[in-house]
């Protein structure tokens, strides 16, 4: 089965489902290919980096109902073994990281890449929209730093992003995580993984059925 997962990097409930996704994954006895698709949250341009906490205040009503919003998903996401520090996070424009993991993906490393930059971001604190950071982040991963960064000076992959951006908004795709099972069937949100076990099941089971 093909499991599209369409996320932004700087999402934390994206993050929170991308474990919750491999922790159903691992209940399941299915063969499965997971492949990351690009979302943007904010296209907006991030000329510098900001803390995080601070955007998040001036677009849902200020430093208060920030926080709010951080604890609460910070709570959810220490279940699943995620720490967020969102005292540290940077705002970030992610069209450069989204084109270091389609480079990823074409060297067998998305997963790793994916989970790298959503720890980065939400616990380390590094600029994510910085292309000497994303570099370093593929080299983390095994992949070649160096060769990274040349990409990412390129022109590579550039089109591609762009053109799944595009068919993200076609699809109907306006929030995230939304992971779609055999292309057919859509599930939205940080789904417990339960719920994303049922859906596989089910869905498997409508396959095989051939309805």
């Amino acid at each position: 089965m093909e499991i599209d997962i369409y996320a932004d990097l700087v999402c934390p409930w994206c993050y929170l489902g991308k474990r919750r996704l491999e922790q159903a994954l691992a209940s399941y006895d299915g063969v499965v290919t997971v492949r990351y698709r690009p979302f943007q949250l904010d296209p907006s341009p991030v000329p510098e980096p900001l803390p995080l906490l601070d955007t998040l205040a001036a677009k849902f009503g200020g430093r208060g109902r920030a926080q709010q919003m951080a604890d609460q998903v910070a709570r959810a996401a220490a279940g699943a073994g995620i720490e967020f520090d969102f005292d540290r996070a940077l705002a970030a424009n992610t069209f450069d990281a989204h084109r270091l993991v389609a480079w990823a993906t074409e060297h067998g490393r998305a997963g790793e890449t994916v989970e790298a930059l959503h720890r980065s971001h939400f616990r380390d604190g590094i600029d994510i929209g910085a292309r000497p950071a994303l570099a370093a982040i593929a080299g983390e991963v095994g992949l070649d730093a160096t060769a990274a960064h040349a990409f990412l000076e390129s022109a590579g992959q550039v089109a591609q992003v762009h053109t799944e951006l595009a068919a993200a908004r076609e699809l109907g795709i306006t929030s995230v995580p939304t992971f779609v099972l055999a292309g057919r069937y859509a599930v939205t949100g940080a789904q417990e993984s339960p719920t994303l076990l049922a859906a596989l099941t089910e869905v498997r089971r409508q396959l095989t059925a051939g309805t």
